[in-house]
C-alpha cells in the first residue's frame, strides 16, 4: 500500500506543530495535503535522511540541490508559504534535542526515521563549500569571491544578459514596462548621477564584476576609472569589454583587493553589492579605507542589501544557504548600522533611497532566464549548481517583496572642514 506521504505529512505537521501549507507527493506515489497548493515532491527515502542527520535549513538545501527534492507548481508560491516554517524557525540539532523532550516529538522521530530507511548520513552535494570560520582575511575573501564568480562566464551571460550586471536594476517604468536590459542601464546611470561623474573624474569602482558600470561611466559620462574584483574570470571579462569599447585609455580593470589600493585619492568611489561581503568586524576598516581613497568633497556610493534589525544582535547568525552554496561568508547588517559605521569612519551621509521592489522584480527576470535555457545552465556548470542559482533566486525575490530583506544605496561625501559638501540643497525631488 502507498501510504508514505500521508505518513510523512502528518508526521512533519506533528514536528512543526502547525499545519504543512503544502502538498507532499512521495516516491511511492501517494499523495498528502491541500489539493490545490504547491506540491513538495519528496522523490526518495535519502532526503529525509539529510533532513534527520541535519535538521532545519541546510537539510532542506543539500536534498534540494542533490535532486532529492522538488516543487511542483509555483516555486515563489512554495517558498513563501514553508519559510516561515523551515527557513525562518532557526531549527537546528540544538532546537531538535530541546524538542526530543517531549515523548510525542521522540515518537514521531521514530517514526519518520522507520520511513527514512537505513540510517546512514548522505554526503552532502558537491557543490557544497565548507567554512568553520568568518576571517575576512585577503585570502579567504579571495576564495569566496572565486566560489561565486568563477562559475564561468558564459553562465553568468545566460542569467544576467548582455548588461552582465549582478545587481539590482532601476525599473523607472515599473514592473510591466521596460526590459532587464533598459532596467540595469538605469540604474548604471542613476549611480554615475548621484556621484556627480564627469569628464576627468576619477571612479574607483570596489567590486567590478564584470565592468559595466566602468564602461557605462567612461563611455557616458567621460570618467578615468579604475574597476577592482578578486575574480580573474570577471577581470578578464572586463578588460575585453574596455577593449572592445575603445576605452582602455579610460578604464582600467585590476584583480586587487580594496584594502591594497594604494593610488588614491578619487573624485568618487561606487561599491554596488560589495559591501555584503566585507563581514561586521570588518566593516569599519572598510569604510576608513574608502573614505581615505577620496579626495575631499569625494562621494561614496554604497549600494547594498540589509537586514532587519535584531533584538539581540549578538544572536544574528548567516544564513546556512547562502553561506555553503552560495557566497561563503557573506553578511547582511541593518541598515542603522551601515550608516553608523560610515559615519564613524568620517563620511557625511546625505541620501539614503531604498529600492527593495526593484530588487525583486530584478531576481524574477533572471530567474526567467535560467528556468528559459535550463539544459544549457546544467551543461555550463552542473544540475547541481543550477538547482542551487534557481532556489537561490526565487528565495531571494520572495524575501524582498515581503519585505524581510531590502537593499539601498547610500550617498556619502567626504565632507571637508569647512562644512562645503559640495551636493546640491535637495538631492532629490517627489512627482
Amino acid at each position: 500500500m502507498a501510504d508514505a506521504a500521508p505518513r510523512l505529512h502528518a508526521l512533519v505537521e506533528q514536528l512543526l506543530g502547525e499545519p504543512l501549507p503544502v502538498r507532499v507527493r512521495a516516491w511511492d506515489g501517494s499523495q498528502a495535503g491541500p489539493p490545490d497548493a504547491p506540491v513538495l515532491v519528496v522523490r526518495n527515502r535519502r532526503a529525509l535522511r539529510r533532513l534527520l542527520f541535519k535538521p532545519g535549513e541546510l537539510g532542506l538545501a543539500r536534498a534540494w540541490v542533490a535532486g532529492d527534492l522538488e516543487i511542483d507548481g509555483d516555486l515563489y508560491v512554495a517558498l513563501d508559504l514553508v519559510s516561515g516554517l523551515f527557513w525562518e524557525r532557526g531549527e537546528d540539532a540544538r532546537t531538535l534535542a530541546q524538542a526530543l523532550r517531549d515523548p510525542e516529538v521522540r515518537t514521531a522521530v521514530r517514526e519518520l526515521v522507520r520511513l527514512a530507511g537505513p540510517p546512514l548520513p548522505p554526503a552532502p552535494p558537491r557543490e557544497e563549500i565548507r567554512r568553520t570560520r568568518h576571517l575576512h582575511t585577503r585570502r579567504t575573501d579571495r576564495r569566496a569571491v572565486s566560489h561565486h564568480y568563477d562559475v564561468g562566464n558564459d553562465f553568468y551571460e545566460l542569467v544576467l544578459g548582455p548588461s552582465m550586471v549582478y545587481s539590482c536594476a532601476y525599473w523607472e517604468s515599473g514592473s510591466e514596462a521596460g526590459t532587464l536590459e533598459s532596467a540595469q542601464r538605469d540604474k548604471l546611470e542613476l549611480v554615475c548621477r548621484k556621484l556627480d561623474l564627469g569628464p576627468g573624474k576619477r571612479l574607483l569602482d570596489v567590486g567590478c564584476g564584470w565592468g559595466s558600470l566602468a564602461v557605462h561611466a567612461a563611455r557616458e559620462h567621460g570618467a578615468n576609472v579604475v574597476g577592482i574584483t578578486l575574480s580573474q574570470e570577471q577581470a578578464a571579462y572586463a578588460r575585453k569589454r574596455v577593449a572592445d569599447a575603445g576605452l582602455t585609455d579610460r578604464v582600467e580593470i585590476r584583480v586587487q583587493d580594496y584594502r591594497d589600493v594604494t593610488d588614491g585619492p578619487f573624485d568618487a568611489v561606487s561599491s554596488i553589492g560589495m559591501a555584503e561581503h566585507v563581514g561586521s568586524a570588518r566593516y569599519l576598516e572598510y569604510a576608513h579605507v574608502l573614505c581615505a581613497l577620496l579626495t575631499p568633497g569625494g562621494r561614496l556610493l554604497n549600494h547594498q542589501i540589509a537586514r532587519p534589525p535584531q533584538h539581540d544582535e549578538s544572536t544574528y547568525g548567516v544564513d546556512a544557504f547562502i553561506d555553503a552554496y552560495v557566497f561563503p561568508d557573506g553578511e547582511l547588517a541593518p541598515l542603522g548600522s551601515t550608516v553608523a559605521q560610515l559615519e564613524r569612519a568620517g563620511l557625511e551621509v546625505r541620501d539614503v533611497e531604498s529600492i527593495r521592489e526593484h530588487y525583486a522584480l530584478t531576481l524574477r527576470r533572471w530567474v526567467d532566464r535560467l528556468e528559459a535555457a535550463w539544459e544549457r545552465a546544467v551543461h555550463l556548470t552542473s544540475p547541481g549548481r543550477a538547482r542551487v542559482w534557481r532556489l537561490y533566486m526565487a528565495a531571494s525575490a520572495v524575501a524582498f517583496e515581503r519585505n524581510r530583506i531590502g537593499v539601498n544605496q547610500v550617498l556619502a561625501v567626504r565632507t571637508p572642514a569647512s562644512g562645503d559638501s559640495g551636493m546640491p540643497l535637495r538631492t532629490r525631488t517627489w512627482n
